[in-house]
C-alpha cells in the first residue's frame, strides 16, 4: 500500500527525517478491510488506531433497544479509534465498521508508545490531532442542544460533503439523532425550496 496519503498526514504538523520515517513505517499494520467488516467490537480490548487510506469507517455507540448511535465517520486521511479505550487499554464502548471496502494502516497502542520514546516529535502530532477531534465534538455537541435539525442537517452537509457522499442517509440521520423518516422529510423540503 502506497504511504504518501499517511506522510503528507503527517507533515500537516510535524517534519521528519528519513530515520523517522522509516520507523514510523516499521510500525504500521497495512490492512484491507471489505464492506460492513468489524474493525472493532464493542467489549472488545481496543489496541489500535487507523489511519483511513481509502474507503469509509463508522464507529457507533449501541444503545438501549439495539439503536445505533453514529458518533463518527472517518474517510480517507483520516484518524479513527475508540479514544478512550485505546488510551487506557480498556474494553471498547464503541464499534468500528467498514462502510465500503476500505484500505487502513493499523499502529498498536505500545507502538504508538514506542514512537512517542524514540521519536517525541509524534507527541506534538497527536496532541494535534486529539485537540482538533476535542474541539469538532465540543462544536457537536452545543450544535446538537443549539440548532434545529434542519440546520444540523445543512452543516454537516457543508462541513462533510466528502462523508455525506460515502454514507447512508440512514448512517447520516442516527449522526444527526433523528429518524431516517425524520431525515427524509427534511431532504424533501430542502428540495421544494
Amino acid at each position: 500500500m502506497n504511504t504518501e496519503l499517511i506522510l503528507a498526514n503527517i507533515a500537516k504538523h510535524i517534519s521528519l527525517d528519513k530515520n523517522e520515517i522509516d520507523f514510523f513505517l516499521s510500525l504500521l499494520k497495512p490492512e484491507e478491510v471489505s464492506k460492513k467488516s468489524v474493525l472493532l467490537k464493542e467489549g472488545q480490548l481496543c489496541r489500535d488506531i487507523n489511519f483511513v487510506h481509502h474507503g469509509t469507517l463508522r464507529a457507533f455507540y449501541m444503545g438501549k433497544e439495539a439503536k445505533e448511535s453514529t458518533i463518527m465517520f472517518a474517510v480517507a486521511d483520516w484518524w479513527i479509534t475508540d479514544m478512550y479505550c485505546f488510551i487506557n487499554q480498556k474494553p471498547a464502548m464503541l464499534t468500528i465498521t467498514a462502510v465500503e471496502d476500505s484500505q487502513l494502516f493499523r499502529l498498536r497502542k505500545e507502538d504508538l508508545d514506542r514512537l512517542y520514546l524514540q521519536v517525541p516529535k509524534f507527541e506534538r502530532f497527536f496532541r494535534i490531532i486529539m485537540q482538533n477531534a476535542y474541539i469538532r465534538e465540543q462544536l457537536r455537541i452545543i450544535e446538537n442542544l443549539s440548532l434545529s435539525a434542519e440546520e444540523r442537517y445543512t452543516n454537516f452537509l457543508s462541513r462533510y460533503p466528502k462523508v455525506a457522499q460515502q454514507v447512508t442517509q440512514k448512517q447520516i440521520a442516527s449522526y444527526l439523532g433523528i429518524t431516517p423518516e425524520f431525515l427524509s422529510t427534511l431532504r424533501a423540503n430542502k428540495r421544494i425550496k
